[in-house]
């Protein structure tokens, strides 16, 4: 079984084939939100912390961090935000950038294991971004495109895979520290690409024996009722062999989902985790009321 583990000063997350699936939070991330992205410009990362909060309390086990916003010094940014992250909540990261003086900057300042999301096969990215995952101790994202694009054969981004995996245990980075992104294409364009990636997440699992997540919100761009797809997606990814997955917990769609998914996957013992997440409260005063019936008959 092959499990990666990703920690924090307090806290250590297993992700895994026969673990809980692990919900990593997107909403730290200023791609399309020009509020937080010229907040965060400015050095005001109230929103940040609100978010962090938020999906921790919804119940993500970790979250993503990004702060690509153009024209700002994005290593400074990524590096405050992870401090500031960090010091108010005890879920590991995901240290988000394209950018290899932001990568390291979030790195330098992150305690605990993070992981670094993302490589690509392209060689550019793997001899940029492998030694920095491998002097810092810490997992990566493997996208599985390179030079060529993001190919619609499944057997092409296997391949792009392995080949990522290979060169990491080139760098002393084990496979259980590699954890593939099959690429999740919007299914309104592509109408095939659900199964695609359920082919290829199997795949994966079954013959390179790594773990994999995705950006699991890609699926339903551009179409009505967005949750209730990805919420789909998310159910039968898991079924597939899905371990992870970069999403919105605020969703409780979503959230359903995936934990509907963990008791069907039997990751859920005694249905713990459902139930005390979905148990109806007592009415008020209901349990004073049979306490008190139970001593009048004493």
């Amino acid at each position: 079984m092959t499990v990666t583990i990703i920690s924090s000063p307090s806290k250590e997350v297993r992700i895994g084939f026969d673990e809980p699936f692990v919900i990593i939070g997107e909403r730290i991330n200023p791609t399309g939100r020009k509020i937080l992205a010229e907040e965060m410009k400015n050095g005001d990362y109230s929103r940040v912390q609100a978010d962090a909060l938020a999906q921790v309390e919804a119940g993500a086990q970790m979250l993503d961090v990004n702060a690509g916003i153009p024209l700002a010094d994005e290593p400074r940014i990524l590096a405050e935000v992870i401090q500031l992250v960090q010091s108010i909540t005890n879920v590991p990261l995901c240290i988000d950038s394209s950018i290899i003086a932001a990568l390291e900057a979030g790195l330098s300042v992150y305690q605990g294991r993070a992981l670094v999301n993302s490589v690509t096969g392209e060689d550019e990215s793997l001899e940029r971004v492998l030694p920095l995952v491998a002097k810092y101790g810490a997992s990566v994202v493997a996208i599985s495109n390179d030079e060529t694009g993001i190919s619609q054969d499944i057997n092409v981004r296997y391949n792009v895979a392995k080949k990522i995996v290979e060169r990491a245990a080139d760098h002393g980075i084990s496979r259980d520290r590699v954890v593939v992104d099959p690429l999740v294409m919007p299914i309104g364009a592509i109408n095939d690409s659900g199964r695609q990636v359920m082919a290829l997440v199997r795949r994966l699992r079954e013959e390179l024996k790594v773990n994999t997540t995705c950006g699991a919100s890609n699926v339903s761009f551009g179409l009505p009722n967005r949750n209730g797809i990805n919420s789909a997606f998310l159910t039968m990814a898991i079924g597939a062999g899905m371990t992870s997955a970069i999403t919105n917990p605020l969703h409780p769609e979503v959230m359903m989902a995936v934990l509907g998914a963990d008791v069907m996957m039997g990751h859920d013992p005694n249905c713990a985790s459902w139930i005390r997440k979905y148990r109806e409260p007592a009415p008020e005063g209901e349990g004073g009321a049979r306490e008190n019936r139970r001593r009048r008959r004493a």
